[in-house]
């Protein structure tokens, strides 16, 4: 079923069940935010790139107003929901909204089964040690087992290709085996420049 949705075009690609902070400025994203605040609704978050927008976006369900300003600027927490396929455009407002057809992961008999546990296994591993390089502890209490892959891939500052091709796949299995692939692929380079990090750190001595 397609419907009409605001849409707020960003250089980041937001995933379903996680958190996106937004500081709002523009007048046309005043007026969107203050309608979708007074009708509690949502709005899609989609890629803005060279060509226009990204084909596949996201939902955004505003879970917190931080701050208003006397300007009527905003500070709200957004947090991802829906996947959607932006089928037209619509520039009759002030601000762009589109027909979306909303979409979850496909169940048909084509479809991958469950992930083995092993690779799910692995991609939990991979997120908690790029995560421990950078200081961080890995909480995954808050996340839907159903989406694991969006959850790890959302608490990194992973490149938004990738994310983006996560965004469109639509069983589990695929995102986690891709999710895999990119991180191994990752890690190597994270831990040359933690090394470099903690060389440059002990004046070139290692301990």
């Amino acid at each position: 079923m397609a419907s009409l949705v605001p849409l707020f075009p960003l250089d980041v690609v937001l995933l379903p069940g996680t958190p996106l902070p937004l500081h709002i400025f523009e007048p046309r994203y005043k007026e969107m935010i203050g309608e979708c605040l007074s009708h509690n609704a949502r709005f899609g978050v989609v890629r803005a790139v060279e060509q226009g927008l990204a084909d596949i976006g996201c939902t955004a369900e505003i879970t917190t107003v931080v701050k208003e300003y006397p300007d009527g600027r905003l500070d709200i927490v957004t947090e991802g929901r829906q996947r959607f396929e932006v089928l037209h455009l619509n520039q009759e407002r002030s601000f762009l909204r589109a027909e979306v057809l909303l979409f979850d992961d496909e169940t048909g008999k084509d479809e991958p089964g469950p992930q083995p546990k092993e690779e799910t296994a692995r991609a939990v591993q991979l997120h908690s040690e790029i995560l421990a390089m950078a200081g961080a502890m890995q909480d995954l209490s808050a996340a839907d087992q159903a989406a694991l892959s969006f959850y790890l891939a959302g608490s990194l500052p992973l490149d938004l290709d990738f994310k983006q091709k996560l965004l469109g796949l639509r069983s589990e299995a695929q995102r986690i085996t891709s999710l895999v692939g990119y991180l191994e692929a990752l890690l190597p380079n994270i831990r040359r420049a933690s090394q470099a990090r903690r060389k440059a750190g002990g004046n070139g001595h290692v301990h």
